[in-house]
C-alpha cells in the first residue's frame, strides 16, 4: 500500500514537473518546431537574409505587444493601440512638414501624444470606474482613428528626412536597426517587470487587485502607467512604420491590437492577469512573424494566410484557456490535500 503511494506521489510530481517544463518552454518549442517544419518545406527559409528579414518583419509588432502585455497582465485589454499608433504619426507628421518643427522634437511630440491618449485610458477605466478596459479603449479607439483622419484631411503625408526614418530603415552592419530596438526594449521591460517595486505591482494587480489594494499598492496609479506606457509603446512602433514606408497614413495600424494579443497569448500571457512574460511575449511575435514569412514563401494567397493568423489566434486563446481551467483544478487538488493531511484533533 505503501509503495503504490509513493509511486502515486512520484506520478504526480512527474506530472508537474513536465507541466512546468511545457508552461515555461511551450512556446520556445512551438518557435522552433515551426521553423523546423519550413526548413524543410521551403530551401529559402534557413537564409540569413531571410532570417534578417523575419527580424525586421517582426519589429513593429513585437513593440506593441510589450505595451499590449502590460495592460494583460493587470487582466486588462487595449484595443486602442493601432489607432492610438495612427493618430501619434499624424500629429508628428503635420508638426514636421506644416509646422516646420524639427525631426527630433516631432518624434519627441509623437511619444507624448500616444502615452497622453494611453494616460487618457487610464484615467477613463479608473475615475469612471468602467467594469472593463474593453469600454475605454473601444471608445478611444473610435475617436484617435477619427482624429487621424481629420488632422491628415484622410490623405497619407511622405517625404521625411532621413533622421526620421532612421529606426525603421537603417541597418548596423547587416542588423536592422529596428530589431536591435527591440531587444534593447525588451531588456529594459524585462528589469523594469522583474526589478522593481512598480513592476511587481502589475503582476499584483493583475493576480488579485484587492489583496493589492489591502497590501498598500495604488491600482489605480499603477493601471494608469500601465495604459501610458502601451500608448507609447504603439506611438514608437509608429515611428519605426514611418521610417520603414517613408509615409504616414491615417488608416495605420488597423489590426495591429489583434496580432498584439495574439503575441501576449501565444508567448504564455493569460487574460486572467498576473502571469506572462516579456520574453515569452516576443516569441509569440515571432512565431506570428515566421508564419507569415513562411505562408508568403510557400506562396499561400494572402486572403488564406488571413484566415490562417485568424485560426492561430483561436488556438492561442483555447490555449489560455485550458492552461487557466488546469491551474484552477492544480490549485483546488492543492487545497484539498492540505485538508486531508490537517489533523482534526477531537475534544473527549
Amino acid at each position: 500500500m505503501e509503495q503504490e503511494r509513493k509511486k502515486d506521489r512520484f506520478n504526480v510530481s512527474e506530472d508537474k514537473s513536465l507541466r512546468a517544463i511545457l508552461s515555461k518552454f511551450g512556446s520556445l518549442l512551438g518557435l522552433l518546431l515551426l521553423c523546423v517544419i519550413l526548413t524543410f518545406a521551403s530551401d529559402q527559409f534557413l537564409t540569413f537574409k531571410n532570417i534578417m528579414n523575419i527580424a525586421n518583419q517582426s519589429a513593429l509588432n513585437s513593440l506593441i505587444s510589450v505595451g499590449m502585455l502590460l495592460t494583460i497582465l493587470t487582466a486588462g485589454i487595449d484595443l486602442s493601440v493601432g489607432s492610438v499608433l495612427a493618430l501619434s504619426i499624424c500629429v508628428m507628421a503635420v508638426a514636421i512638414t506644416k509646422w516646420h518643427l524639427n525631426a527630433m522634437m516631432a518624434i519627441i511630440l509623437c511619444l507624448v501624444v500616444g502615452s497622453f491618449l494611453g494616460f487618457i485610458n487610464g484615467i477613463l477605466l479608473t475615475k469612471l470606474k468602467l467594469p472593463h478596459p474593453f469600454i475605454s479603449t473601444l471608445a478611444m479607439k473610435n475617436v484617435a482613428a477619427g482624429l487621424a483622419l481629420i488632422v491628415t484631411g484622410a490623405s497619407p503625408i511622405s517625404g521625411f528626412s532621413k533622421s526620421v526614418q532612421f529606426l525603421g530603415s537603417e541597418k548596423i552592419g547587416l542588423i536592422p536597426v529596428s530589431f536591435i530596438l527591440v531587444i534593447a526594449v525588451y531588456a529594459i521591460f524585462h528589469i523594469f517587470l522583474n526589478r522593481t517595486a512598480q513592476g511587481r505591482y502589475i503582476y499584483a494587480v493583475g493576480g488579485n487587485p484587492e489583496a493589492a489594494k489591502l497590501s498598500g499598492v495604488n491600482v489605480s496609479k499603477t493601471l494608469v502607467l500601465v495604459y501610458s506606457l502601451s500608448g507609447f509603446m504603439a506611438a514608437l512602433c509608429g515611428i519605426v512604420l514611418v521610417g520603414r514606408v517613408n509615409a504616414a497614413f491615417p488608416l495605420a495600424g488597423l489590426n495591429y491590437d489583434a496580432d498584439a494579443i495574439a503575441a501576449c497569448i501565444i508567448g504564455g500571457a493569460s487574460f486572467m492577469g498576473g502571469s506572462g512574460t516579456v520574453w515569452g511575449t516576443l516569441i509569440g511575435s515571432m512565431i506570428m512573424a515566421v508564419l507569415r514569412n513562411g505562408l508568403n514563401l510557400l506562396g499561400v494567397p494572402a486572403d488564406v494566410q488571413t484566415v490562417a493568423i485568424g485560426l492561430v489566434i483561436i488556438g492561442a486563446v483555447y490555449v489560455d484557456v485550458l492552461r487557466t481551467q488546469a491551474q484552477k483544478k492544480a490549485k483546488t487538488n492543492s487545497n484539498s490535500n492540505t485538508n486531508t493531511n490537517t489533523p482534526v484533533n477531537v475534544k473527549a
